[in-house]
């Protein structure tokens, strides 16, 4: 997955220590770092977010064993909750479809009583993050939307 050049660029403050910042290096736990401090979750999908657990590792019936980098959980304003699965890829590894179905059938069958928001986000530059995210539409996987 691509993001998309004629895409405008979403000026937010960086809230990352700077400590942070100095010390990581361009993979994925620094793009979860940056998303993290940066609230990017809340400010991508307009929902008040919470980082439940990184790298959670479980199995999927019809799938086998799966990873996802982090998951968060949410509410909105009218009360209504959510589980965010969130896919990163640093440096030049590029966003695969597989994840995201692993993701959602992860929220599917581990967590059903929340609505299911599947995020992935990656480095354009050290600066520029593009945010996905992605549903099930007709049995397929559609992006639903893309911010930078």
């Amino acid at each position: 997955m691509e993001p998309d050049a004629m895409l405008a660029i979403t000026k937010i403050p960086d809230g990352t220590p700077s400590i942070v910042r100095k010390y990581s290096i361009s993979d994925e736990q620094a793009l979860l770092a940056i998303v993290r401090y940066n609230r990017l979750i809340d400010v991508f999908l307009g929902i008040t977010c919470y980082s439940l657990q990184n790298h959670l590792r479980t199995t999927v019936s019809g799938i086998g064993q799966i990873e996802t980098d982090e998951i968060y959980v949410g509410i909105d304003k009218a009360g209504r909750q959510y589980i965010i699965p969130i896919q990163a890829k640093g440096g030049t590894d590029k966003l695969g479809i597989s994840q995201i179905e692993q993701d959602l059938a992860l929220c599917a069958e581990k967590y059903p009583e929340l609505i299911c928001k599947s995020i992935a986000c990656q480095f354009i530059t050290r600066d520029i993050v593009a945010m996905f995210e992605f549903s099930i539409e007709d049995e397929r996987i559609i992006k639903v939307n893309e911010r930078h």
